[in-house]
């Protein structure tokens, strides 16, 4: 440490020093660096899956059967096109579904229009899902973007 010899003003009073603290600021850089630190090894982690390999003979899948499910603004249920009178003919239908094994299931795409009220859309995916179906999507969501 070095004593200040410089100019004075002659007065008793010491001047005021204008400098900025960068204590604070090099503690909290400190802290930020070790997070890095710390978080970059993580995110260098690869998942390693044994996968197969590739058989040239092996017969490519076949298309999934798909039944659409198109609930009208009014609540009027279409089933393939076909409208449906009430919610216990969807009943049925989702029960011919739930019956078969899961690998056998079609998909049940449910389109609802965006007017319709959410109630008929819930009776739908409550009737899919008490019946054990297990291969269903909503679809039509574009319908929703601005």
């Amino acid at each position: 440490m070095g004593m200040n010899v410089g100019s004075s003003s002659g007065s008793g009073e010491p001047e005021v020093l204008m400098d900025v603290n960068t204590t604070p600021l090099i503690d909290v850089m400190l802290v930020l660096l070790v997070m890095l630190i710390i978080t970059i090894p993580i995110q260098l982690h690869t998942v390693n899956l044994d996968m197969p390999p590739p058989n040239p003979n092996s017969v490519p899948p076949q298309d999934p059967v798909v039944h659409t499910v198109l609930i009208d603004f009014d609540g009027t249920i279409y089933w393939d096109e076909a409208a449906l009178p009430n919610v216990d003919a969807v009943n049925a239908k989702m029960q011919e579904v739930g019956v078969m094994p899961i690998s056998d299931q079609p998909e049940i795409h449910i389109k609802p229009n965006k007017l319709v009220d959410y109630g008929v859309v819930a009776a739908v995916m409550a009737s899919a899902q008490r019946n054990n179906v297990k291969k269903m999507g909503m679809v039509g969501n574009e319908q929703y973007v601005k």
